[in-house]
């Protein structure tokens, strides 16, 4: 908003059956705070259709990613028709420490033309919205106290994949910018199971990382050609 002008964001909100109230206030009370055009769309009807179209091939298997990765692509889809319809440029809205991971949806939140914030991990999003707050009450305290979460199933939260970002990211740093390997980076003071599932984790998410709009490089290492990696390769460190 202020590189663009409040005249020129528009704020989506897409809830579904998942989506708490709280957020929904957040959202809307952030929208009202910056000035900018906000809407709300609700997924769950589509979700629904979805869910019935595909209730014949699920019959029998518990709901997992594979509904809650719905979710995050329909509104993937709703974003790039306002796209189309009004030649609106997405914005996506992971960050670093997600496109590390994975912890992104391929065709959900990943859709979009430009990801702003994809070599910024999550701690320092956090601090620069202090920053951001200490020029201007713009972002709710609430957003920035509560425990992050995909709101795609009942309880969710990213602690129950990911490690406590304030673990994750210096791992994370080591592993992608510092170009440490897991022995020094365990030999550091972290934990061996950490390190072992957050190098596993981003591994395997480099095919995630090669569909990805491009974005604004900060950090002395950002994904992409900064970082050449194959898709697939039989080299483990494990």
């Amino acid at each position: 908003m202020d590189a663009l002008g409040k005249e020129n964001v528009t704020g989506l909100f897409m809830p579904s059956r998942y989506s708490s109230q709280e957020s929904a206030d957040d959202a809307k009370r952030l929208a009202s705070n910056l000035g900018i055009r906000y809407e709300v769309v609700s997924i769950e009807s589509v979700f629904k259709a979805y869910l019935a179209s595909l209730e014949k091939l699920f019959e029998g298997r518990e709901s997992n990613i594979a509904e809650e990765n719905l979710q995050a692509r329909i509104r993937g889809n709703m974003l790039m028709a306002l796209s189309n319809k009004f030649g609106w440029l997405i914005l996506t809205t992971g960050n670093k420490s997600e496109m590390s991971t994975g912890y992104a949806t391929l065709y959900g939140d990943m859709a979009g033309g430009f990801a702003v914030i994809k070599d910024v991990p999550k701690t320092l999003v956090y601090k620069l919205s202090v920053y951001r707050n200490s020029i201007s009450k713009v972002i709710p305290v609430s957003i920035l106290i509560k425990e992050p979460t995909a709101e795609l199933k009942p309880g969710q939260k990213d602690s129950d994949t990911l490690p406590a970002y304030a673990k994750l990211d210096p791992i994370l740093k080591s592993y992608v910018e510092d170009d440490r390997d897991i022995k020094k980076i365990i030999s550091s003071g972290f934990s061996s199971k950490d390190v072992l599932k957050v190098v596993a984790m981003v591994d395997r998410s480099e095919y995630k990382r090669r569909q990805s709009p491009p974005g604004i490089r900060i950090t002395p290492r950002a994904f992409g050609k900064d970082r050449r990696m194959p898709i697939t390769n039989r080299f483990k460190e494990f």
